[in-house]
């Protein structure tokens, strides 16, 4: 498994996350997004229709049903309905065991917790032979791999 992390500084998940998903729809890759609670998945869910004047995001929610016919799925637990093979998980969640070709952690930097969580994710990931990436942004916005 292919475990990536994103550290979050200078733009928040809503601006950060409709970019990635949407390289995954390009790539004929399937996502799942894992966040917190309803509430998060909600408003989410309502960002990723509008989040841009000309275009929007294809995805459904269990609200919505037919997650067989969906290209981006969210939830709140570690379902996989539209067999995704990224899984991206932001506010803290748990990464899976198996399952997928890649995991993004999506993580505040702004959030001490997040930070400590996401350290000893990485650590754990290492431990266990995992193929692991760190991205940053730069000072020009654009993510650069840190080794």
């Amino acid at each position: 498994m292919e475990l990536l992390f994103y550290h979050l500084e200078r733009q928040p998940l809503e601006r950060v996350l409709p970019e990635l998903l949407e390289k995954c729809i390009e790539r004929g890759w399937r996502s799942v997004v894992q966040v917190s609670s309803e509430e998060r998945r909600d408003a989410l869910d309502a960002h990723l229709w509008t989040y841009r004047d000309e275009s929007f995001l294809p995805h459904a929610s269990i609200r919505d049903g037919n997650a067989e016919d969906q290209p981006v799925w969210l939830t709140i637990g570690d379902d996989n309905p539209n067999n995704a093979t990224v899984r991206f998980l932001a506010d803290g969640a748990e990464v899976p065991e198996s399952g997928y070709a890649r995991v993004v952690v999506l993580f505040d930097g702004n959030d001490e917790d997040a930070v400590v969580r996401a350290r000893s994710l990485w650590s754990a990931a290492k431990a266990r032979g995992d193929d692991i990436t760190y991205w940053q942004q730069g000072d020009t916005g654009r993510w650069e791999r840190k080794r």
